[in-house]
């Protein structure tokens, strides 16, 4: 019997993590019946009583596991590394907030067992904020058009992965693992397909995601994926400065003719130095982004600390006695 594992990664989500369990449970016994199935949670240091809840829940079913980290690890670190602990023949991840349909599920595992190693899920709309999908309409065209990989537009973690796609995983030793490039980078060797779905509405709390989170999404995707950042600067850098050159060497002239209707002032200088600080200032911070990125990976930290595990005791004796 063929295995199915569905990894929900959650952070502060009390009043959503005993719903999705039990809407998972129930597709699973009544729609995927011949499949055997684990539901692993990975909770990221959540401080609003989730984890109490995940704890009442893995001790009504064994199907249902927890991972605790001891700090929250960040939106990337802690779902890859959770993917890499599954046990299944296929993981399908999916966020804790029901904006991922697991009514998607069984459509997911019939592209699977037609021989589609990855499944993506592709969101064509959103009930939420159309600002906000506007500006990650705008952030996934900039990255198709500057990175060498092909990215998935509206592409966000959720889908189903099969085992050997996973085992690509814990082979790549990532500590700044971002899954939406991975799958862009070697989803054509997996037979990818892409699957589209309308976004709905968060079913209860707030969501996680503000500006920071936003921008630490966009900063790691593009200083892991494009070149284009660091040329822009040097190609601007040496516009301006000839820019510069010529204006200097101009205003020189002008002023060694001695002409007397010229009278410019220090207004050019003064905005030369602005516009030029600005641009300087604004390269630094983006080679900075590249320097913090290298920094990561050479530190080489681990993705997660667990603090504890729940209902894995079964895969531990089974170990033992191989």
């Amino acid at each position: 019997m063929k295995k199915i594992s569905i990894l929900v990664p959650c952070y502060n989500e009390v009043d959503n993590v005993y719903p999705m369990s039990k809407t998972i449970s129930q597709i699973m016994e009544t729609k995927l019946s011949q499949y055997d199935y684990e539901i692993l949670f990975i909770d990221n240091c959540s401080t609003d009583g989730t984890r109490e809840v995940l704890e009442k829940i893995c001790q009504e079913s064994k199907k249902v596991k927890a991972i605790f980290n001891v700090t929250n690890f960040g939106q990337f670190n802690s779902p890859f590394y959770g993917m890499c602990q599954t046990s299944g023949d296929c993981t399908i991840s999916m966020c804790c907030d029901f904006q991922d349909p697991p009514e998607l599920i069984p459509r997911f595992v019939e592209e699977w067992e037609k021989g589609h190693k990855i499944v993506s899920g592709i969101k064509t709309s959103s009930k939420e904020s159309r600002f906000i999908y506007f500006l990650r309409t705008m952030y996934y065209k900039l990255m198709r058009y500057f990175s060498d990989i092909k990215m998935i537009e509206h592409f966000t973690g959720f889908g189903l992965y099969d085992k050997t796609f996973i085992s690509l995983l814990k082979e790549l030793d990532d500590p700044i693992p971002f899954v939406r490039g991975i799958v862009a980078e070697y989803g054509s060797g997996f037979n990818l397909i892409e699957v589209c779905y309308e976004q709905p509405k968060r079913r209860a709390g707030k969501t996680h995601n503000n500006f920071l989170s936003l921008y630490d999404a966009a900063m790691l995707s593009i200083t892991s994926y494009t070149k284009m950042g660091l040329r822009i600067a040097t190609l601007l850098g040496f516009i301006c400065s000839a820019v510069s050159l010529v204006i200097a060497f101009v205003y020189l002239i002008l002023k060694l003719c001695n002409w007397d209707s010229f009278e410019a002032g220090f207004a050019p200088m003064i905005l030369g130095i602005f516009v030029l600080g600005s641009l300087q200032l604004f390269f630094i911070g983006l080679l900075g982004e590249y320097i913090l990125n290298i920094n990561t990976r050479v530190i080489h930290r681990p993705l997660v600390v667990e603090e504890k595990r729940l209902n894995f005791e079964e895969e531990a004796v089974n170990d033992e006695t191989k």
